[in-house]
């Protein structure tokens, strides 16, 4: 046995006037929404006006407003009116074509978030007057209506604590935000709010001016939009000033020249964050609320065209004027760079144009490729703090691959170009790169090699020496990228229970056993001063304090055997420095 859904009214009208919308301002854009659809209706040769009066003109405290638009018959009313869920323009009505706004039905019910009746006097040109009631309990009323011209007036009588939305301070900014771009003449309170011109048809400097007040910055430039498929025209205005890439910025979208929101989310893709819209689609769709677009193909590809004209700017602008691009980079590097990482265009651009920091300054990938020829770059920025200055000095040039998106630029580049080499810098390599001692200086030294080594094996630490610049760099800490897994692996083991504690110690055989080095610089007299020292005890501390600071300078992880070899060595060398009481 089939039976029929059982629909409370009171709870749909309810459901649909106070959480379809976000805000009551919504009823604004619907009543002008309906407004200029029944004055598009008549077609293009009729010179449309909407007149609203505000709730301090009417005299009663309710609000009006007037259309001189195609208007309705009684059957239409009862059809497009008071039908909710059959809200759609129908063929038969005159209704169907694309060119409107919205919807008659679901969109007037928005008037209760801000009204407890809602009066609709309408009339076509070749039927009688007519007047619904709708009351915000889910009742209604049709009734013939007074004598009047062909069109619409709708009068909203405000509920209590809602009166504020019908002022003519809020009308005002509510039709002005809404409804300034459209058609057709709208009018408040006898005061014209549309400007008819669109903002991006400005001259530039009044496009700069129209950001600069409904914004909320000067832009940086301007880029003209244009999707045919899409129906759409806009600009794109490039900010000023950083911005989080995390951040979705909202964009101010246009739907038939009615604003649908001013911050629509989705319109360009997530490496845009640099950019701001304000477009007027004829095509795109709106989500049964109209407060947000619809995301289907449509979006899709116009995201995709509008891409594609923000990519254009870009190398127009390295072709004509690199300075301004240069400019653009120091500002938005982190999105251009997100991009290239997609598009071989632009990973081109960002090779030519965007400086990145080396040990021979901060350089283009271009740059430092005719300098160097391989594109050698360190993994992490400790990884180059600690190797940079010793690379430079071994006439090794360094690119900082630590910082977001570089290091994997760099790679794709290499992929990309097989012109292209690219290497990640292992700091072991750089020990290749220095002088081995000569057979006599290595005899001579092999005392304190030996002593040093037993004061750093309980760390695991190889002690070698080496020649090497700069002079002023006594010690330096290398661990290859086996040895910090194995130290990460070792620490992991320690910290594990007793059921993966015993998985790791059978995977611990698998882990490469290299060691980390000191390497001393025997070319740095206190080195030398060091290693000549008769005083055993001594020797060791000032090993144990040169691996310290190896560790601080480098930025390596302190562990807490670490901590405990610094705190012991620097007071053993405050106890020898520092004389002790005589008795």
């Amino acid at each position: 046995m089939s039976n029929t859904f059982q629909v409370d009214l009171r709870g749909i009208v309810d459901l649909l006037s106070h959480h379809l919308y976000a805000s009551p301002r919504v009823y604004a854009r619907e009543l002008l929404q309906n407004a200029v659809d029944a004055i598009t209706a008549l077609g293009p040769g009729h010179e449309g006006v909407v007149t609203i009066v505000s709730s301090g003109a009417t005299g009663d405290g309710s609000l009006r407003i007037d259309d001189n638009g195609i208007g309705l018959t009684e059957a239409q009313v009862h059809e497009l009116l008071a039908t909710i869920g059959r809200s759609s323009k129908r063929d038969e009505l005159g209704f169907a074509r694309h060119e409107f706004l919205g919807q008659f039905g679901i969109g007037l019910l928005s008037c209760f978030l801000v009204a407890d009746e809602i009066r609709v006097h309408t009339r076509r040109a070749d039927a009688a007057p007519v007047l619904w009631i709708g009351y915000s309990d889910g009742r209604y009323d049709v009734r013939p209506g007074a004598d009047r011209e062909p069109g619409t007036t709708v009068t909203l009588l405000p509920r209590r604590g809602a009166e504020q939305f019908l002022t003519s301070e809020s009308v005002t900014e509510l039709a002005t935000d809404y409804g300034s771009l459209l058609p057709v003449r709208v009018e408040v309170d006898g005061r014209k709010v549309t400007v008819g011109t669109l903002p991006w048809e400005l001259p530039h400097e009044s496009r700069l001016a129209y950001a600069e007040r409904t914004l909320g910055f000067r832009p940086f430039d301007v880029i003209e939009l244009d999707v045919p498929g899409a129906g759409l025209t806009g600009a794109a205005f490039v900010l000023p000033t950083p911005v989080n890439p995390a951040t979705r910025g909202g964009h101010r979208v246009y739907l038939k020249r009615m604003l649908l929101s001013e911050s629509i989310e989705g319109l360009l893709p997530e490496w845009a964050f640099f950019a701001r819209c304000v477009v007027d689609s004829t095509e795109l769709r709106p989500t049964a609320s109209r407060e947000a677009l619809y995301d289907d193909g449509m979006l899709a590809e116009t995201r995709e065209a509008i891409a594609d004209q923000l990519r254009g700017w870009l190398v127009r602008l390295s072709a004509t004027d690199p300075r301004r691009l240069a400019a653009f980079l120091r500002i938005h590097h982190l999105g251009v760079k997100a991009l290239a990482l997609h598009d071989d265009e632009m990973l081109r651009l960002v090779e030519q144009w965007y400086p990145m920091q080396t040990n021979m300054g901060e350089v283009t990938l271009a740059e430092f490729r005719s300098r160097h020829g391989v594109l050698r770059y360190a993994a992490t920025d400790d990884e180059f703090r600690q190797l940079a200055a010793v690379a430079a000095a071994q006439d090794v040039g360094l690119i900082n691959g630590g910082y977001v998106y570089d290091a994997e630029l760099i790679q794709r580049l290499a992929v990309l170009d097989p012109e292209v080499r690219a290497e990640k810098l292992d700091p072991t390599d750089l020990t290749t790169r220095f002088t081995a001692l000569d057979t006599e200086t290595e005899l001579l030294l092999r005392p304190f090699l030996a002593a040093a080594q037993r004061r750093l094996d309980k760390l695991g630490c190889e002690v070698v020496v080496r020649a090497f610049d700069p002079v002023t760099l006594p010690a330096l800490y290398l661990v290859s990228r086996e040895a910090a897994f194995h130290d990460e692996f070792t620490a992991s083991r320690d910290q594990a229970d007793d059921l993966w504690g015993g998985v790791l110690d059978a995977l611990a055989r698998t882990v490469p056993a290299d060691r980390p080095q000191l390497v001393l610089n025997h070319r740095n007299p206190l080195i030398r001063r060091v290693a000549a020292l008769g005083d055993a005890e001594l020797a060791g501390l000032a090993v144990e304090s040169l691996y310290g600071q190896a560790l601080l300078l480098g930025h390596h992880p302190i562990r807490p055997a670490d901590a405990a070899l610094l705190t012991t060595s620097f007071l053993g060398l405050l106890d020898r420095a520092v004389p002790g009481e005589e008795s």
